[in-house]
């Protein structure tokens, strides 16, 4: 895919636009005539630039989504996985969430969105949740053979759809540091 020269600045301001409309009208009603008009680009260059849709979407996601959670290190595993949670604000965390809500509906009946999101997100802070258990491995903090590693990215995940099913609200910073003491370091300790 062939890259323009966009400024970091101006990628940024298209990406903001690009989750602000997304938030605003859903992926489904989301064209790419409109995030031309609304980031004041023309077509050829976001098609250029992305490919389509479901890519810019992902990518936009990504780039502006606090991540790269391999870079956290605290010295300890409960300290890596509080600092991960505390990235954001509350409000910004409701707003996230219901943003891959929508999202996750959306894949079920657009596979190219599906394969995006997981390119774009789902593999990357997979692999980088695995460095900062390997680090705790290392530590002596979990064991290597702890059948949980492998659904972290899951406890992880569901977390977010769970609370608004079960207490009809997003989680908030303060509910994530709970439900990582209480059931995610549980899990990979034992």
């Amino acid at each position: 895919m062939t890259r323009s020269r966009l400024t970091p600045e101006r990628e940024g301001e298209l990406f903001g636009a690009v989750l602000d409309l997304l938030r605003e009208v859903g992926y489904d009603a989301l064209t790419m005539d409109a995030i031309a008009a609304r980031t004041r680009s023309s077509k050829a260059t976001l098609y250029r630039q992305w490919g389509g849709k479901p890519e810019l979407v992902a990518k936009a996601l990504r780039e502006l989504s606090p991540h790269n959670s391999s870079e956290v290190d605290t010295g300890s595993l409960r300290g890596d996985f509080h600092a991960m949670v505390c990235r954001g604000d509350d409000a910004e965390m409701a707003r996230d969430t219901a943003l891959l809500r929508g999202l996750f509906q959306a894949i079920h009946t657009h596979p190219d969105l599906h394969r995006a999101l997981r390119e774009q997100l789902v593999e990357p802070d997979s692999g980088e949740l695995q460095t900062v258990v390997r680090r705790a491995v290392e530590r002596g903090e979990i064991r290597e053979d702890n059948p949980a590693k492998d659904f972290l990215p899951h406890m992880l995940l569901g977390v977010f759809f769970a609370r608004e099913v079960v207490d009809v609200r997003p989680p908030d910073i303060e509910f994530l540091r709970q439900y990582v003491d209480a059931v995610v370091l549980p899990a990979l300790e034992a």
